[in-house]
């Protein structure tokens, strides 16, 4: 039921217009539409529409979805669609240790009274499944469609020009589209952020042992390694078992990783993950990815919202980034939502710096965390070390500590929007 832009001279207007049709963007344009706004979702490529996918192909890059994640899928309608694509793969344990120590940390969904973790699912599979539930909804896609400006802030509604030269208006524009935004930069909304002295090696790897629907993250003397489960796919058959790796190393020996050939890498991954999932035997084409850490100082403007990537990026270290873009969905279609129905302005100031206050203090306390824990784990002084070590004991042995890290991981035990709540909950509280 979407509308595909053509080329004209007339304004189109709409409520909201979503700059960025990636996971944060499309789940966003679902929630929005679901809830009675007139939207125009803008995407500068394609949507991904593929129903299927072709024996061996897999997406490099994975997220490690929350229960709030999943949550806020199903009440969009779009979990059936990744289950259907049989590439969702659940986790129940989570295993970290320090390579440099005794330091170890497990936690178990068994512990918190669940059926498991969370899912390590690939984007493209995410992207998918939320474009094909966009496939039935109505609004209007502008697909290879360039912004190349936009009216001041002092202009409500806000118009957007496309490098066609066609314009939209709306009540309210949503950058949703990643870090480089370029919504952010045309508001002229500053940041802070900087490069970190890694880059991060991502790839699919096949292992001789089963990975135990467990995740494991292994500190090292200069970086971190990290093995996500991954679902086998079904024409594979068994004794085939395959992870996901990110492996944050200095620049210049993630670029020779990356250059080495197969079986040399498949050996030095080996050795650096210490033979926990047996021998790497195989890997596909691998990517690095330079880590960066951004957050804009300020989300919202008259008539302007960031959301996701656009106004914050972390280290991947504990693979958070899509679950807060998501928190930030849920927290903007609430905020929008209650301010139709209570008959005010969703291009005010004020309304959106509730959206910002809801968020901008769950982002930063997440981010000083992962910068924390770099930092912490990337000083390899002995009593830096030997600290590091005893306090990752000593977690290990208190359990509310222990389970309060978990639920902040999974994205319960906290106060959360409605779309971010089990679905029988948002029933009862819309």
């Amino acid at each position: 039921m979407s509308e595909t832009s053509s080329a004209g001279t007339d304004v189109t207007s709409f409520d909201v217009a979503i700059v960025g049709a990636g996971m944060v963007g499309a789940s966003l344009a679902c929630g929005l539409i679901d809830a009675g706004f007139k939207v125009a979702l803008i995407e500068s490529g394609e949507l991904n529409l593929s129903h299927s996918f072709l024996p061996g192909q897999v997406d490099a890059r994975v997220s490690a979805l929350s229960l709030a994640s999943e949550n806020l899928l199903k009440n969009l309608a779009v979990w059936p669609i990744i289950e259907n694509m049989v590439r969702l793969q659940t986790y129940s344990a989570m295993n970290v240790w320090d390579a440099c120590g005794t330091g170890k940390l497990n936690f178990t969904a068994a512990e918190q009274h669940l059926p498991y973790l969370g899912h390590i699912v690939e984007n493209c599979t995410i992207t998918s499944a939320l474009h094909r539930t966009l496939q039935h909804k109505k609004y209007q896609l502008f697909e290879r469609s360039q912004i190349v400006d936009m009216t001041a802030q002092n202009t409500v509604p806000r118009q957007l020009t496309f490098a066609s030269g066609e314009k939209v208006s709306a009540t309210l524009v949503v950058g949703a589209d990643g870090p480089n935004s370029k919504i952010r930069q045309l508001a002229g909304l500053p940041t802070r952020e900087w490069d970190y002295p890694h880059h991060a090696l991502v790839t699919r790897v096949k292992v001789t042992k089963p990975h135990q629907n467990t995740a494991w993250q292994r500190f090292t003397e200069d970086g971190v390694l990290a093995f996500l489960p991954l679902k086998t796919a079904a024409e594979e058959g068994p004794g085939h078992h395959y992870c996901s790796i990110v492996w944050s190393r200095p620049t210049a020996q993630a670029q020779l990783m990356q250059k080495l050939q197969e079986s040399e890498f498949c050996i030095a991954l080996t050795r650096a993950f210490e033979g926990q999932l047996g021998t790497v035997v195989a890997t596909d084409q691998r990517h690095v990815i330079p880590l960066r850490q951004r957050h804009a100082k300020h989300y919202v403007q008259a008539g302007l919202v960031l959301v996701g990537d656009a106004a914050h990026t972390i280290h991947p270290l504990a693979g958070q980034g899509v679950n807060l873009g998501f928190l930030d969905v849920a927290a903007l279609v609430q905020t929008l939502q209650q301010t139709r129905q209570q008959g005010g302005d969703i291009s005010s100031v004020g309304v959106l710096e509730k959206y910002q206050t809801q968020r901008r203090g769950d982002n930063l306390r997440m981010m000083t965390l992962m910068e924390s824990l770099s930092r912490l784990f990337g000083n390899q002084h002995p009593m830096l070390s030997l600290l590091r070590n005893t306090g990752m004991n000593w977690v290990q042995k208190i359990s509310p500590i222990k389970q309060h890290l978990a639920q902040q991981a999974m994205g319960v035990g906290v106060h959360l929007p409605p779309l971010s709540q089990a679905p029988q909950s948002v029933k009862n509280t819309l």
